[in-house]
């Protein structure tokens, strides 16, 4: 029963936070130029217009029985990449905004944590119940803030990166564009384990506490 409302928490957790992930993408296209997420109605904290079935869904699910954490994503926020003012860094901008946010939420929910805890409110049986909620907050988008800077495509971090390679190593990119799914497979069921060492270290740099 406890595994069972763990999950539900987690999945309720991880769908808050995706969404934030994906209209932090449209809100630093539509600053930089670029209005397709706006009125492709993509502005919105409306869960439904964001969520993936196997990203958002499948995914979580077997990450979670896997290894007891979760992995997901939402659908990917539409923009047009040379309506951007800045054309060498603007696709990389947007990239960085979504995981940016999930660690200004770690951030944010880490700092009233440490508050909570060293005004000794963690003795009471309510504040136990919010501390839980909000460690899983904290690690959840940290999860997904790690994450998505993998460079592979479609995870922001390829954004990243293609940004930075130079011109002749473009072959790196078409190569990663063309079959970066498969290689996100692959990273997920073989690699995946690789996130959770940094997860857990910027967990206890920014709460003081163990996960």
């Amino acid at each position: 029963m406890e595994n069972a409302i763990n999950f539900i928490f987690q999945i309720a957790i991880l769908i808050f936070s995706v969404v934030i992930h994906e209209v932090s993408h449209g809100l630093m296209a539509n600053a930089l130029g670029d209005s397709t997420a706006k009125y492709s109605g993509r502005l919105t904290l409306n869960p439904i217009k964001h969520l993936d079935f196997f990203g958002s869904f499948l995914v979580p699910v077997f990450s979670y029985l896997a290894g007891g954490f979760i992995l997901g994503w939402a659908k990917p926020v539409p923009y047009n990449p040379y309506n951007l003012k800045n054309q060498k860094w603007g696709s990389a901008l947007v990239g960085a905004a979504g995981p940016a946010s999930n660690l200004l939420v770690a951030l944010f929910f880490g700092i009233f944590l440490r508050v909570i805890i060293s005004f000794g409110f963690g003795d009471q049986l309510f504040f136990l119940n919010i501390i839980r909620i909000f460690e899983i907050i904290v690690f959840l988008n940290l999860v997904l803030a790690i994450f998505n800077l993998v460079p592979i495509p479609p995870l922001d971090g390829s954004k990243l990166l293609f940004a930075l390679i130079p011109y002749q190593w473009r072959w790196i990119e078409q190569m990663l564009s063309q079959y970066g799914f498969i290689i996100l497979l692959l990273f997920i069921f073989t690699f995946s384990g690789v996130i959770l060492p940094i997860v857990s270290f910027l967990f206890r740099l920014i709460t003081g506490l163990s996960f």
